[in-house]
C-alpha cells in the first residue's frame, strides 16, 4: 500500500515539474514559449498600420472580430531579416485576456521541459533582455531560450497594450 502512494507521489511530482513549450526560430537561435498561451499559428497577412508605432509593431489585424496587434520579434531584437511572404509565421497568443500576434522566422516543435533541464538565463549574449527569460533549456545537445512572453509583451519596452488603449480612447 505504501508503494502505491510513493508511486503516486512520484508521478504527481514528475507531472508537476514538466512544462510544454512551443519552440520557434529567430535568426539562428531557438526560442520557446509556454504552449498554454498559444491560441493559433497562422501565416502573415497584410496589417493596418498604426500611426507613430515603433517599427517592430507592424500594425493590427481583425481576427474574427478582435483587433490584434502584430509584433515582429525579428525586428524588435534585430536577429534576422524581416521578410513578409507566404512562409512568414505569426503565433497568436493569449496575454492577459487579450490576443497579440508575434512574427517569427519559423515554428519548430512542442517540447516538454522539466525543471532540472532549465538553467538560469545569462546576463549577456542573447537577443532578449534576461528579464524576459525564464531560462535556458538543454534539449537534444542544444539550448532553447525560454521566453516569458507575458512579461515581454506587457513590458514598457514594447508597450503594446498602452498604445492600443490610447488608440481606442482616441477613437471614442
Amino acid at each position: 500500500m505504501e508503494s502505491v502512494s510513493s508511486q503516486e507521489k512520484l508521478l504527481a511530482a514528475s507531472v508537476g515539474e514538466s512544462k510544454e513549450y512551443l519552440t520557434f526560430m529567430l535568426g539562428e537561435e531557438q526560442y520557446g514559449l509556454a504552449i498554454i498561451q498559444v491560441k493559433e499559428i497562422r501565416g502573415y497577412e497584410p496589417v493596418t498600420k498604426i500611426a507613430n508605432a515603433p517599427d517592430f509593431i507592424k500594425g493590427v489585424i481583425n481576427l474574427r472580430g478582435d483587433i490584434v496587434p502584430i509584433v515582429d520579434l525579428r525586428v524588435k531584437f534585430k536577429v534576422s531579416e524581416a521578410t513578409y511572404n507566404e512562409f512568414t509565421i505569426v503565433i497568436m497568443l493569449n496575454v492577459q485576456d487579450r490576443i497579440v500576434g508575434i512574427v517569427v522566422d519559423s515554428v519548430s516543435d512542442v517540447i516538454n521541459v522539466t525543471e532540472e533541464e532549465v538553467h538560469p538565463p545569462p546576463e549577456f549574449g542573447v537577443a532578449f533582455d534576461s528579464r524576459y527569460l525564464d531560462g535556458l533549456a538543454s534539449v537534444d545537445d542544444g539550448l532553447v531560450i525560454l521566453v516569458n512572453i507575458e512579461r515581454l509583451i506587457t513590458s514598457e519596452e514594447i508597450g503594446i497594450f498602452d498604445s492600443m488603449n490610447q488608440q481606442n480612447e482616441g477613437s471614442v
